[in-house]
């Protein structure tokens, strides 16, 4: 029995890319070896390259001016590469929850970093909007959604400094305008990929911009100047990176995947508004469509460990909150299917029959 997989990352991928993922763990592209023991500069993982990179740039309509990279490691390598590369003197910074404090931590040791914006004061329970951007910083970042408290940004900001952004957990959920940023990164384990690659999109002239000597791993150039092979790259996750790309280019692209991943997130926010015993906890506007986050109503939150129980008792797994915010978290990445909420939902209905009063 398949399990409905809400889990916040590692998450869901799309049943195809995993049954594809697993053949290539028996034999890779005919070649009698195994996936996972293949040279990465064999002309077979060339191609998966070079197919990752056309797929992305067709799918996010990627300018010819920018170069992607993959790397080992996580976004929180990218916190301190980030600042290594481009903080010389002061950078903005955006603080819309935890993984936007780790970042600014890390850029703390590079230079100056000015907090733009905040939501901090209501338990980033919002999007700060209307701040100003000053003109002399080195650049402005910002993380796109925050899968903790269940927030993201809607529309694209017009920086007049060169504007990064963390999209780990919502990259290719909804159509972005990329030369608004000189530089896109994530983790890839929430939308893409298993955990262990960083996937980058960086804007050329930013390469010039590199203010110190850095070790040669942690320049940005290195990476685009040896696409991606100045070592030996995560091979596997990359490839189920590129079986998603394939995936979501399949079923109509990130246009269809915004559909339906709108549709999953309304149906799920509209049962969280509709019923006596739950209740959201973001302001409406900023709702996530990748992270829903939910607590019990008042009077109800003794229930809550019981209707954990009663998802689980349904197949359900993953929907507990984080520990900083409690409650419930129902994460609703690409590849979760409707279905799965539709039983999550059908999951509260019948639970407030029974308990509503």
């Amino acid at each position: 029995m398949k399990k409905h997989n809400f889990n916040a990352g590692p998450s869901v991928l799309a049943d195809e890319v995993i049954e594809n993922a697993a053949k290539a763990v028996l034999d890779f592209n005919g070649s009698g070896l195994s996936l996972l023991s293949i040279s990465h500069r064999s002309k077979d993982f060339d191609a998966v390259m070079a197919e990752a990179d056309a797929l992305f740039r067709e799918l996010l309509h990627i300018p010819d001016n920018y170069k992607i990279f993959y790397i080992g490691g996580g976004a929180s390598t990218m916190f301190y590469e980030v600042p290594a590369n481009f903080l010389g003197k002061k950078a903005g910074y955006v603080n819309t929850g935890v993984w936007s404090k780790k970042a600014i931590k890390e850029a703390k040791r590079y230079g100056e970093v000015e907090i733009l914006a905040t939501s901090e004061d209501r338990n980033f329970t919002y999007i700060p909007k209307g701040f100003a951007i000053p003109s002399d910083l080195d650049y402005l970042h910002i993380t796109s959604n925050n899968t903790i408290y269940g927030t993201e940004y809607h529309e694209d900001l017009t920086s007049p400094v060169p504007l990064i952004a963390d999209m780990s957990s919502d990259i290719l959920s909804r159509p972005v305008d990329v030369t608004k940023y000189a530089m896109i990164y994530g983790g890839a384990q929430k939308n893409l990929a298993p955990a262990g690659v960083v996937f980058a999109i960086i804007r050329e002239d930013m390469l010039d911009k590199q203010v110190r000597d850095l070790p040669t791993m942690v320049s940005f150039r290195t990476h685009v100047e040896n696409n991606s092979m100045f070592n030996t790259p995560p091979v596997f996750p990359i490839y189920v990176l590129k079986e998603t790309l394939k995936w979501l280019k399949s079923i109509g692209g990130v246009e269809e995947i915004y559909r339906r991943n709108q549709e999953k997130a309304q149906l799920l926010y509209d049962e969280i508004d509709r019923n006596p015993l739950f209740r959201g906890t973001v302001e409406k506007q900023d709702r996530s469509l990748m992270n829903i986050c939910f607590v019990m109503a008042d009077g109800y939150e003794e229930l809550a460990p019981e209707f954990l129980e009663y998802t689980k008792a349904h197949d359900i797994v993953g929907i507990k909150g984080h520990r900083l915010v409690g409650g419930f978290r129902a994460s609703c990445y690409n590849a979760l299917k409707k279905e799965s909420v539709e039983v999550l939902v059908k999951c509260m209905r019948d639970f407030a029959e029974k308990y509503a009063k």
